[in-house]
């Protein structure tokens, strides 16, 4: 019993954490760089969610979490060990 609202529990935490990911992502400006222009120089910025090894971090990053979620009851289960007994006849 307690198993499965540990894994329900898990699951809606991840739900969550992910709902949460893909808000920010949506509330982000589509424009991925910004040119100004003066009248000597042109500079060109280009934010930082644009980059891929952002993503490629951002991912890995995600993915540990996702497994230590899923996996973290895991190391404590009990393992139990069974004996048996053979007695003698006495002949």
């Amino acid at each position: 019993m307690k198993q499965s609202i540990k894994s329900s529990y898990k699951a809606f935490v991840t739900f969550l954490l992910l709902t949460l990911i893909q808000t920010i992502g949506w509330a982000q400006d589509s424009t991925t760089s910004k040119t100004s222009t003066t009248s000597h120089e042109t500079t060109t910025t280009t934010t930082w969610y644009a980059e891929p090894w952002v993503w490629i971090v951002g991912g890995a990053v995600l993915l540990i979490i996702l497994v230590a979620l899923l996996r973290g009851s895991g190391s404590s289960k009990t393992d139990t060990s069974r004996t048996t007994i053979i007695k003698e006849k006495d002949y």
